[in-house]
């Protein structure tokens, strides 16, 4: 699975995907307290990774964050900017980030990480850490499970994480945990996890 693959994927169904998840209130309340009790109380800018519809994004600049989303789907960065004309939003991706390093308060990177091979995860965390200022703060969310494992997701292939896995990978990368969250799959959403975690010294 190759980036191309997975913004064509996305591209695709970007209007039943905004549909469905493009505004903040079909968020769930526990995932929008968690980011913006992490990624609102400091200053700087913070990047919202994998943007999507840009409802993150808003929802960040809403609490007064100096947020701006980042996607790879043009679709998704044309409805945002339509929809949020006053957020900053841009074409790019989280692999290569154009920033300098050091200048980035914090990171979402809300179910983005997900389409990701494990094998190429560590590269993708080392560059959120390269970007993020001191104690900078990172939220991820993502698919949880027992085991790494794939999976058929509605769009394109993606991946299970076990927590305490995926907590190590930022532990290795720089990060230290800070909170975490878990909900059980309820027979409509599979089981999902996130983790804040603040980048530690280098």
């Amino acid at each position: 699975m190759n980036v191309e693959q997975v913004r064509d994927a996305y591209a695709s169904v970007a209007g039943l995907y905004i549909e469905l998840f493009g505004t903040s209130q079909q968020a769930h309340t526990d995932d929008l307290a968690l980011i913006g009790r992490h990624l609102s109380i400091q200053p700087g800018n913070v990047l919202d990774l994998g943007c999507g519809p840009g409802h993150l994004t808003g929802y960040l600049r809403s609490l007064g964050v100096d947020a701006t989303g980042i996607d790879m789907v043009p679709e998704f960065i044309a409805h945002a900017k339509a929809t949020h004309p006053t957020g900053k939003y841009q074409l790019g991706s989280m692999r290569s980030l154009d920033v300098e390093s050091g200048s980035i308060a914090g990171i979402l990177a809300w179910y983005s990480l997900i389409h990701l091979p494990p094998q190429d995860l560590d590269g993708a965390l080392a560059e959120f850490r390269r970007v993020m200022t001191p104690a900078g703060t990172l939220v991820i969310g993502f698919f949880d499970g027992d085991e790494i494992a794939a999976f058929d997701h509605k769009v394109v292939t993606a991946y299970r994480w076990p927590v305490d896995e995926l907590s190590e990978r930022l532990t290795r990368a720089g990060f230290t945990e800070v909170e975490r969250q878990h909900r059980p799959g309820d027979g409509t959403h599979r089981p999902h996890a996130a983790i804040a975690a603040v980048a530690a010294e280098l």
